[in-house]
């Protein structure tokens, strides 16, 4: 079995694999200082909860956004599953061509996104992960990665809001019934989520007028991905470990031999 890790701004996601199949996932919260301790505890604990074995994971691969936590987490690894996992980065082999001017700016979450998306749909194709950030990322019939564009995740902009206007309060994200909210809360809501509908058909149309595609497949990911895929029919699948399935194709692509 293949431990894959998504170490994203608010949360580590793992995924273990078995004959190319997800056998279980479970995620850990990234904003809290843990020592390699913690996070070798907290893995062996989860796969036993999961019902897999630590002695079964022959191997691991990691991605990872928030370098500062790498030194425990990847201690952790070594220290409690006896593997040092494969890291993504700068100059591993993926299967697509990023050919922007600094291809090492792109991040390592976009970059297996974006494997996922190329592997499982073809080309072209155009990604988005509704992460902390909003990502859209684009791959062509070929393969390459031509660009993307970030705009503010849903959660950045809700936060936003209810800190940076004193009167807004904390609300809950989800669609209201009504777009002309009736009260302070459905106000909100509603410029969250149709606001964010709005900006992916726009980016949506605006991606496929510049390329010169109408043909351009569009995936989505992310764990508000399926509130906005439900609500618009530009969208082609929504896809929720599309990220993890990323890392790992990548993984497959090491020719590594496991223990």
């Amino acid at each position: 079995m293949i431990l894959t890790i998504d170490a994203g701004n608010t949360n580590i996601t793992c995924g273990v694999f078995h004959s190319d199949a997800i056998a279980a996932t479970f995620r850990i919260t990234t904003k809290m200082p843990r020592t390699s301790d913690e996070y070798g505890m907290l893995l062996c604990t989860l796969l036993e909860r999961n019902e897999l074995k630590v002695s079964e994971i022959q191997d691991a691969i990691i991605c990872s956004v928030v370098p500062n936590i790498m030194h425990s987490l990847e201690g952790a690894i070594i220290k409690y599953l006896h593997i040092k996992p494969i890291i993504v980065e700068a100059g591993i082999k993926t299967g697509i061509r990023i050919v922007t001017p600094n291809p090492q700016q792109i991040g390592a979450d976009r970059i297996v996104d974006a494997v996922a998306a190329y592997e499982l749909y073809g080309g072209p194709v155009l990604v988005v992960d509704f992460g902390t950030a909003t990502t859209y990322d684009y791959v062509d019939e070929n393969g390459a990665f031509l660009g993307g564009i970030t705009a503010p995740g849903i959660r950045i902009s809700a936060q936003a809001l209810w800190e940076d206007a004193a009167k807004l309060p904390e609300i809950e994200i989800k669609k209201p019934e009504h777009i002309l909210g009736k009260d302070t809360i459905t106000s909100m809501q509603s410029g969250l989520v149709y606001g964010q509908i709005g900006q992916t058909e726009y980016i949506v149309r605006k991606t496929k007028e510049e390329v010169g595609r109408e043909d351009v497949k569009v995936i989505v990911t992310g764990g508000l991905g399926r509130l906005i895929a439900n609500e618009t029919d530009v969208i082609d699948a929504y896809d929720p470990n599309l990220t993890l399935k990323g890392i790992y194709f990548v993984y497959k692509k090491q020719n590594r031999k496991i223990k």
